[in-house]
């Protein structure tokens, strides 16, 4: 069944305060990511989450696990890492010899069912804690597969195309609006990269899943887009075996980095930060990631190079404005730690403080929130970038959530990780959609 987002998500998506439209927390002095956060403590919880890297809300994190443990006096292990598909196998792992975190920030969907018998659901903790998660409206939170709410969600996200402008300006290559053309954006990565500047910034050796998921959308409609490609030739077969295609073309045409097979997104990315390449298309949390490299003596960047576009589009069943967005992922409590009554209150508490209002007000920035309560923008307190998400967001004809979630890990895996040789030309995109529905159908 399809989860089409539209018109009313989009209000609440504009609706988020916008708190971190200020400097970004860096984390407080003395700690970093998979320090231990310690004073003499009754409890001590080993947390995992995705903030972590280059994730733009790694120092918001660090900000909040300090905060808390100095309200608390709890101390916290945390375990962090990138979400990346490796990230992934090490959670489901952990949670298959025994040495899960107590309390971790992960996907929903597909990537949590491997674990979802070891985490509590959010009813279960209702029966003991009442008001647990009472800030969130329950029309929008993330569920898993089976159809329970688990995951409290700190901020949604949405997908789209970041531009740098002065690489544009260089160019000779006009700033796209809200109708732009996959034939026009084909015409202005040729004359970006005539220019001598990388067209787009992308690595499709540990982070494929945006073009990938774009590319797949693009090709069929925000009705469709949920929907599996099975043996039986259908549009969606058709609709994965195309963007597939586009891809591939994309690569053979030059306008990814020389390294797009083999360079880490950290490395390729950088080139979209130091204006070396025009287009790079991430998600809202990579908002902050940008700020950072424009801010203090630090700062090697002008945010005012910056912006964001509609995905161009194909001109079939999908508009430019049509986007790829929602909720999927969130704070799980971990059976096993909630069976310890020692842990048991700690997590809870912990949760409801990450969760907090004020909390997901700074995680969400210009992404979005599922809570009760939204805030109204105040545009004259916003940054240029900032304002142009506003624009953005506000012209959405839809929103629909991401296709991979809902693929089973396998497959999915199989799928991303033999991308590069589709690219490279040792498989054809058929061949690689054919696997993959057998590598589906075997799960």
């Amino acid at each position: 069944m399809k989860k089409l987002l539209t018109v009313p998500l989009a209000i609440i998506i504009l609706t988020a305060l916008i708190s971190c439209s200020g400097p970004v927390p860096s984390g407080p002095s003395g700690f970093s990511q998979n320090d231990e956060y310690s004073q003499s403590s009754a409890v001590t919880l080993v947390v995992s989450s995705t903030f972590a890297g280059n994730d733009g809300n790694a120092g918001t994190f660090q900000q909040a696990l300090y905060e808390w443990t100095q309200e608390t006096g709890n101390s916290v292990i945390d375990r962090s890492a990138t979400a990346d598909e490796n990230s992934k196998d090490r959670i489901r792992l952990d949670f298959a010899a025994g040495s899960e975190p107590d309390v971790l920030f992960f996907f929903t969907g597909q990537d949590a069912d491997t674990f979802i018998d070891k985490v509590v659901p959010v009813a279960e903790i209702r029966t003991v804690f009442p008001n647990y998660a009472g800030n969130m409206d329950e029309s929008l939170v993330p569920r898993a597969t089976n159809g329970e709410w688990y995951a409290v969600p700190a901020n949604g996200y949405w997908e789209n195309l970041f531009v740098n402008k002065y690489v544009l300006e260089k160019s000779g290559v006009e700033l796209p609006g809200t109708d732009y053309s996959w034939t026009q954006f084909l015409l202005d990565c040729a004359a970006i990269k005539a220019a001598g500047f990388v067209p787009i910034a992308a690595s499709f050796e540990d982070v494929p899943h945006y073009w990938w998921e774009l590319s797949v959308f693009n090709n069929g409609s925000p009705d469709t887009h949920l929907e599996l490609p099975s043996s039986e030739p259908n549009e969606v077969n058709a609709a994965w075996i195309e963007g597939m295609n586009d891809i591939k073309y994309l690569y053979d045409q030059g306008f990814f980095p020389e390294n797009a097979l083999s360079g880490r997104d950290s490395l390729t990315q950088e080139l979209f930060y130091n204006n070396s390449a025009a287009f790079m298309l991430d998600g809202s949390w990579r908002v902050n990631t940008i700020k950072q490299k424009c801010q203090g003596d630090t700062g090697t960047a002008d945010l005012s190079n910056f912006t964001i576009v509609n995905f161009p589009s194909k001109g079939k069943n999908r508009k430019a404005t049509d986007m790829i967005a929602g909720f999927s992922s969130g704070w799980y409590i971990s059976r096993k730690a909630w069976n310890n009554t020692e842990k048991m209150t700690v997590c809870v508490d912990f949760v409801e403080f990450m969760t907090s209002d004020r909390m997901v007000l700074m995680f969400s920035g210009t992404g979005s929130s599922a809570l009760k309560k939204q805030s109204a923008i105040e545009l004259s307190g916003l940054d240029s970038l900032d304002r142009d998400i506003v624009k953005m967001l506000s012209s959405a004809s839809s929103l629909t959530p991401n296709v991979q979630d809902s693929i089973p890990n396998n497959a999915r895996n199989y799928m991303f990780r033999n991308m590069p040789k589709m690219m490279d030309g040792y498989i054809s995109p058929e061949e690689l959609v054919s696997a993959f529905i057998s590598s589906m159908e075997q799960q």
